[in-house]
């Protein structure tokens, strides 16, 4: 089975992104406070670039919701391809849950997304299959995320933990019952706080 990881970045009052996501607010209102050490913020510090590192190791797969994908609900319309521009940073193929089908489109740098519309299961077991043990990242946003922890298939959280309010948007553990994972590794700067945990049992 692949070891299966997921990374987010969070604040105090569990949000992972702001309100109101919109093509001028892809992670909602001030949702990029969230980000800033590992987006450029000079504050940032060798704790920073550790957590960059765990945040783009190379995995076989990723799966992500439509709306961490681009702003576009309902029917597709346009010519959408992302956030990232030509050459996102996955370098794998991506699975994105869908409510409406869609071609997969091909990207430069091996990245290519399939629009999933069978939901989570069907996305994750896609991901596993061509991920070939070389492991599967549940990418966001907080609704997949929340379907991954149901599932019960996320081996490795990483939690980075902004000193920011950010009082409404995308709630991570909306309706997460219970949280089997035990801390392994905790890193710190001035712009978060990185906690690296690992599901009990997981090797």
């Amino acid at each position: 089975m692949s070891d299966t990881t997921c990374h987010m970045s969070i604040s105090l009052d569990g949000f992972v992104a702001g309100p109101e996501q919109s093509l001028e607010n892809g992670l909602g209102k001030r949702g990029i406070e969230l980000h800033g050490w590992h987006i450029g913020d000079p504050r940032a510090t060798d704790a920073d670039a550790t957590a960059t590192d765990w945040l783009m190791r190379p995995r076989g797969a990723y799966v992500m919701g439509r709306n961490m994908y681009g702003p576009i609900r309902g029917e597709w319309s346009g010519d959408w391809n992302g956030w990232w521009g030509a050459e996102p940073p996955y370098h794998a193929p991506v699975f994105v849950l869908a409510h409406y089908a869609h071609d997969p489109i091909e990207m430069e740098g091996g990245t290519t997304f399939h629009f999933v519309t069978e939901g989570f299961d069907a996305a994750y077991a896609q991901a596993v299959d061509v991920a070939a043990g070389r492991g599967v990242d549940i990418a966001g946003g907080a609704s997949t995320v929340r379907q991954a922890l149901a599932a019960g298939v996320i081996d490795e959280l990483t939690l980075d933990i902004a000193p920011v309010l950010l009082g409404s948007g995308e709630r991570l553990f909306d309706g997460v019952d219970s949280f089997d994972f035990e801390p392994v590794e905790v890193l710190h700067s001035p712009l978060s706080t990185h906690v690296r945990y690992r599901r009990r049992g997981a090797e």
